[in-house]
Order: C-alpha cells, then structure tokens, then sequence
C-alpha cells in the first residue's frame, strides 16, 4: 500500500509535559509528563528513519552519539544523526550544540564529572521556525520550553555524559570516546528548489524538505519510502486522510493533496532529493 498511517507511542519523560501541543490529548492528572511521542512504522516495513514530537519543561542530558562505525561495533545497526525542527519555543529558550572551543577528551570527561561541561557548550537561542542538523558525534543538549519535532536515524542510542544531578545512568566513557567537541558549524541547506518546496537538511544519512498546500507527486524508486509529517492543515495521500499530529510513511507512486494552508515535512533515508 503507498500509504499507511502510522502508530504513536507516547513516552514519559522526567523532563517533559503535562500540556502538549495541538492534535495530541494531555496526560491525564496524576500521571508522568510526556517528553516524547514516536511514530512506529509496521513490522516488516522499513524503519531507516524515526520521527518523533518531543515536549520540554526542562534541559535534557547532555548528549553525544556515535557514527556508524563506532554504533556498529557496539552491536548497532548503525549511528545516529538527526535533525531537529523547532515548533514553539518560550523566549529565553536555547539548543546547546558543539562547544565554545576544542575541547579535549580529558577535559571533557573532567568537566561532565565536575558539572563545567554546561559552560563549555554553545547554548543557542532558538525560536519558532528554526532547523538544526546534529550529525553524530556532536555534544548536545535541548533545553527546556521548547516543542519540536525530531527526525532521526532509528537506533536507540545514547550517550549520556551529563543530567544535571538527575538519576539517571551516564555513559561517561562511551560518550566521550565518541565525542568531537568542537564549536559547531551549520551546514548549509538549498533552501528553494520550486514553488512551495524547500529543502531544510540535506544531510549523509537522510533528507527533509518542507512543502505548501496544494498537490504534490513523489515517486519512490525500489523499496525507498518516505515520511510524511503534516504540521498544519488536513488532506489526503493515495486516499489516506491525514490531519496535523499525524505521520504516515509513503511508498511508489504517491499523490499527496493539501489544504491551502498546509504546512509539510517530508524525510527520506539517503542524499538524493526525491
């Protein structure tokens, strides 16, 4: 079938919300904050890629994941890279991406025991709109107030080297062995290739392209498959309906119809744009 629409996983999260964003039901009261809510595809589909909303009251760990190399030697399909779209963000919000200057393994380790670490990030001020890339082995951490929507490669793995006191289990050691903190460096996106499509990353693992209103024909080679994330508007993709908060993985020949006011993201595994 060119178009199924897939299942969300909500997940709880020490550092997430009781109230989320249009098109998902809050947690009821009494209940854990939700931090993340995962698009799973089906058994047997392909999975190259993984989306995800996530919902912050507070900074996440700081973080690091391994390359495909490292990932695969630890067991790991492959490493992660992942991009970030942010959706809302409260005035004073900030994404910590790279360090301020080079930092040696040494130094890292030792500021992540000593809690220095967070003044070695580069804490950046985010607002509504903006799109980062985070190939693995960038030091990273998303701070609080913050909704956005998540692409990544699919492999749960991470290196935690920091969590603010929290108890949860670090990966010191992994972590900054795969680490490279050094000052981060966006890389550039196209932008513009034709009237209501840009292209947002165009990174070595997978590509995400946002779109308007109005019909849109993808045509997906082999066993290629696409994600379709709507964030504003409703409509239809080979005759599935599909409104904001929903996610559906596209395969051949797909037509997908919007509303006027739509407003799109599209990823796909690979460095070709579709």
């Amino acid at each position: 079938m060119p178009a199924i629409s897939l299942k969300t996983r909500r997940v709880e999260k020490p550092w997430g919300r009781m109230h989320l964003w249009p098109g998902f039901a809050d947690p009821a009261a009494g209940s854990s904050p939700i931090g993340e809510i995962w698009f799973e595809a089906p058994a047997g589909m392909a999975d190259d890629l993984l989306v995800k909303y996530l919902f912050t009251s507070e900074r996440l760990s700081v973080q690091v994941h391994p390359g495909d190399v490292r990932a695969r030697a630890a067991g790991f399909r492959s490493g992660k890279d992942e991009a970030w779209v942010v959706l809302a963000a409260e005035p004073d919000a900030t994404i910590a991406l790279g360090t301020h200057a080079p930092v040696a393994s040494d130094r890292l380790r030792a500021a992540a025991i000593d809690r220095s670490i967070e003044q070695l990030l580069d804490w950046k001020p985010v607002k509504a709109g903006d799109v980062f890339y985070s190939p693995a082995g960038t030091v990273h951490a998303i701070g609080a107030g913050i909704t956005l929507i998540e692409v990544q490669q699919n492999v749960d793995l991470t290196y935690r080297l920091y969590d603010y006191g929290r108890p949860r289990e670090l990966h010191l050691e992994a972590g900054v062995a795969v680490a490279d903190a050094r000052p981060f460096v966006a890389p550039a996106a196209p932008g513009m290739i034709a009237p209501g499509r840009d292209i947002l990353v165009e990174g070595p693992k997978f590509v995400l392209e946002r779109r308007r209103g109005g019909d849109h024909d993808l045509a997906l080679a082999g066993r290629q498959v696409a994600w379709l994330v709507p964030i504003v508007g409703h409509g239809q993709a080979d005759g599935v309906h599909w409104q904001a908060g929903d996610c559906l993985m596209l395969s051949q020949h797909c037509r997908i119809t919007a509303s006027s006011e739509a407003d799109l993201l599209i990823a796909y595994s690979g460095a070709e744009r579709l």
